[in-house]
């Protein structure tokens, strides 16, 4: 999201829109078209596209979403028409949303009614290691893996690093949160792994487990196993993390 944010704040920000269709119904009739895109800034796995008017357009991904920038008489590639969900042109680039999870126009004021429930941004300048850690050990009992996801303990982690996070560490991804020795461990690894790898497309990622099913582990060489948590794919080492002691 920290690319995302930066590709879409390079091409908009600073630039008055030409442009500016969403297609949603509740948001259908509204027009940015005129006003300055101010900044981009991303918040966890949010999008706050602000323009001037004190209106801040909130944007989630989802699974599935994406904002694509493309030049002046570049064809259109992200998805068919019917996926597209806002338009954003200024006079050098379009951006074009497809299949988002989430857009509303919000006055900018009022930004903390839909991303104030989260929890310290890993890449933001709000970020708190200690109260990420007391928000994780809040809930001593939940499994590691679905509590690194919950955005509300920390934002910015996808299913990626939770597994990636959870094999630094060294912990079982259903190990409950308490039982882990040196949970701090598991902040300390989510936000270096993401410091490591926000400037690196996806495809250049060089992941430790993530992807890696029946592949040896690179600190073992004990197969990497892929299991179901959340209805999402965990990757982990057996040996390496292993169950807490009964």
């Amino acid at each position: 999201m920290w690319r995302a944010a930066r590709t879409l704040h390079g091409a908009l920000a600073g630039r008055v829109l030409v442009r500016g269709d969403l297609r949603v119904p509740r948001f259908a009739t509204s027009d940015l078209t005129g006003r300055a895109v101010l900044d981009v800034t991303p918040r966890g796995k949010h999008l706050m596209t602000r323009v001037e008017g004190g209106l801040t357009l909130h944007s989630h991904l989802g699974m599935e979403g994406a904002w694509k920038v493309y030049a002046p008489g570049r064809r259109w590639g992200g998805g068919p028409a019917h996926e597209i969900r806002a338009i954003l042109g200024v006079e050098s680039a379009t951006a074009v949303a497809y299949r988002l999870k989430v857009l509303e126009l919000v006055r900018t004021e009022r930004e903390a009614a839909v991303v104030g429930h989260l929890g310290p941004d890993l890449l933001g300048p709000d970020w708190d290691a200690e109260l990420a850690l007391a928000n994780l050990l809040a809930e001593p009992e939940r499994p590691v893996g679905e509590a690194l996801l919950d955005q509300r303990n920390l934002a910015g982690i996808g299913n990626i690093f939770k597994s990636e996070a959870c094999f630094v560490a060294r912990a079982h991804p259903w190990s409950p949160v308490g039982a882990v020795r040196g949970p701090e461990r598991l902040v300390e690894a989510a936000r270096r792994l993401l410091e490591l790898n926000k400037r690196v497309s996806s495809g250049s990622r060089r992941l430790h487990v993530f992807g890696r099913r029946s592949l040896p582990c690179p600190r073992c060489r004990t197969l990497i196993r892929k299991d179901p948590q959340l209805d999402r794919p965990t990757y982990w080492c057996p040996r390496c993390q292993p169950p807490p002691a009964p």
